[in-house]
């Protein structure tokens, strides 16, 4: 398959996808970026939300919190610090990622040191954003 690209995704709970793509969407700490075959060798970390898979047999979506991606021409891995199917995500979990970017927040604002002050509050800000963007 010449127009296909081998793609993992892998939490430290488990491996959710090993499969031949044609692209996948990723949140890039610098914006969103589509990876597809002979892509460029990159590696870049990744920022709260949904990964895009476009493979042959369908599309999946996961929501991630952060992590790294490595592309290479015919194969990307994800190391994502927690992923979830959307399809299984609920508000409960969602609940749980924003009460843990909350306490992230907290913290980094009793410490004071402002730049993680700002990390924070954009990870809280990216948490929030998606239970919008997935009308839960």
């Amino acid at each position: 398959m010449a127009n296909t690209m081998h793609f993992d995704l892998v939490s430290p709970e488990r491996s959710l996808a090993s499969l031949a793509v044609t692209a996948v969407q990723i949140p890039g700490a610098d914006g969103d970026m589509t990876a597809m075959p002979d892509h460029a060798p990159t590696i870049t970390t990744l920022r709260p939300g949904l990964l895009k898979v476009d493979a042959p047999e369908g599309s999946s979506e996961y929501l991630v919190t952060g992590g790294f991606a490595q592309i290479n021409g015919d194969s990307m891995s994800v190391l994502a610090e927690k992923a979830i199917p959307v399809d299984e995500v609920t508000r409960a979990h969602l609940d749980d990622l924003i009460a843990e970017a909350r306490a992230s927040h907290d913290v980094a604002k009793e410490n004071g040191d402002q730049s993680i002050v700002d990390d924070a509050a954009k990870l809280l800000a990216d948490m929030e954003a998606l239970g919008t963007h997935m009308s839960l």
